[in-house]
């Protein structure tokens, strides 16, 4: 498998070239993706959620079989008695029968398989939501990967400059060779920590490719934007959010409105359907009157009426197994709308928190960490520290820098967990939303 990525240095968007998952030598077509566009692909293109899609025409089935009366049935039936000696006597008989649903069965079951299918519906939607959390977040665990991989090149550079001065200064007889040994060091594990970081690239970018549903042998360009976007809708409001537009909850809604309309059914059953029937009969026969034969041809035109008598079986069983199943609807969505509100409040808290040690970060820390780390390279070549500060100081360098990307992560994986917490799509839908 090759490895390409691609760099543009002072870009306002950070360009990275996928790993190509095809073997060597396959040719592909590139996808150039922002955040917003990746989930938009894996949308259209992520395998499962193609399969979950096509589950909808099972329930459009459904619905299409709920509107369908009874078929009627023939009946065709011939009597002889050639078999048994008096070939005279014979029977035809055609008739058809109807049988007609009462107590309103077939708009009752039309309106179980609508709600049928539109908790299918909400049900994909909300594989749609949960499948925009799993690319943001993963997407968001790559660039941390990445940046950190860049942090690591940027520890080997400064371990590379750090060993040239003390190569300069051991030239100069100003400082022992240990010092030089222990740059040598620092070198050697800065380019250990770079091998490290490069290695846990492939598997989340596989992990990527395959929510994004890329065919294989296709290459992505990832652009990640440093832009933070600011959350200022309240919780109250992100709670009400939630419960108009998370399609789980209209989903569990749907299954409950589907228990209603199942009772409604099933209470109707006890009333049986009625079938009517209509039917002609020709006769002949042979009467011996003793003397000789008088041959008699009869033809008849019947009908039938056919009633279930509901004494035994009045579909006590259905009545009880679909109420018990609205009551578990029921109880399965009230919990669902109750435990939004605590896990907006969480993922709001999460946010909040991140923005907090972010804004430390980029407030004081990281400008004063570039200022100190500055003079400590300076007063080492003047020959006013020793060589441990300026290591000290590089590892905390390295050390604040990376706990600032992993908060730069946190705080892009926690916006997504609030958006799908609360169903919205901030950067196109918080403003419309909140009105």
């Amino acid at each position: 498998m090759s490895r390409a990525y691609r760099f543009v240095p002072g870009a306002v968007h950070l360009l990275l070239a996928s790993l190509v998952l095809s073997p060597q030598g396959a040719s592909g077509e590139m996808h150039s993706l922002t955040l917003p566009q990746a989930v938009e692909y894996a949308l259209v293109n992520n395998g499962e959620l193609k399969a979950l899609r096509a589950e909808k025409e099972v329930a459009r089935a459904g619905l299409e079989r709920a509107a369908l009366f009874p078929n009627p049935t023939l009946e065709l039936s011939g009597d002889t008695g050639a078999l048994t000696g008096s070939s005279g006597e014979n029977v035809v008989s055609i008739g058809l029968s109807q049988e007609f649903l009462t107590g309103g069965k077939r708009a009752k079951r039309r309106a179980v398989a609508e709600v049928e299918a539109e908790e299918v519906r909400q049900q994909i939607a909300d594989r749609e939501r949960t499948l925009a959390l799993e690319v943001k977040s993963t997407f968001a665990e790559f660039m941390l990967a990445h940046k950190r991989r860049e942090l690591a090149q940027r520890a080997v550079e400064l371990n590379g400059k750090l060993l040239e001065i003390t190569r300069e200064r051991l030239a100069a007889g100003d400082i022992p060779e240990l010092e030089v040994n222990l740059a040598q060091v620092e070198l050697a594990r800065s380019e250990g920590r770079k091998i490290e970081t490069v290695r846990g690239l492939s598997p989340l970018l596989a992990r990527l490719l395959t929510l994004l549903g890329l065919p294989t042998g296709d290459e992505v360009n990832l652009a990640d934007s440093p832009e933070r976007q600011p959350v200022t809708i309240p919780p109250d409001e992100l709670t009400r959010l939630a419960l108009e537009n998370r399609p789980d909850l209209k989903a569990l809604q749907a299954a409950h409105d589907r228990g209603d309309a199942a009772v409604e059914l099933a209470e109707a059953e006890r009333i049986p359907n009625v079938i009517v029937g209509v039917g002609y009969t020709h006769e002949q026969r042979v009467d011996a009157t003793g003397v000789g034969e008088e041959k008699t041809r009869d033809n008849l035109l019947g009908m039938k009426l056919s009633i279930p008598l509901p004494v035994f079986d009045r579909n006590q069983a259905g009545i009880l197994e679909a109420r018990a199943r609205a009551q578990s609807a029921g109880n399965r969505l009230e919990f669902a709308r109750t435990g939004v509100a605590r896990e907006i409040d969480g993922d709001y808290a999460r946010l909040a928190t991140a923005d907090k040690a972010l804004d430390l970060y980029t407030g004081g820390i990281l400008p004063q960490l570039e200022e100190n780390l500055k003079i400590i390279q300076e007063a080492y070549q003047l020959g006013e520290v020793g060589i441990l500060s300026v290591i000290e100081e590089q590892k905390k360098y390295i050390e604040v820098h990376d706990g600032y990307l992993a908060a730069l992560a946190d705080r892009q994986t926690a916006l997504a967990r609030l958006e799908a917490s609360v169903g919205v799509d901030f950067q196109n839908k918080t403003s419309g939303g909140a009105q």
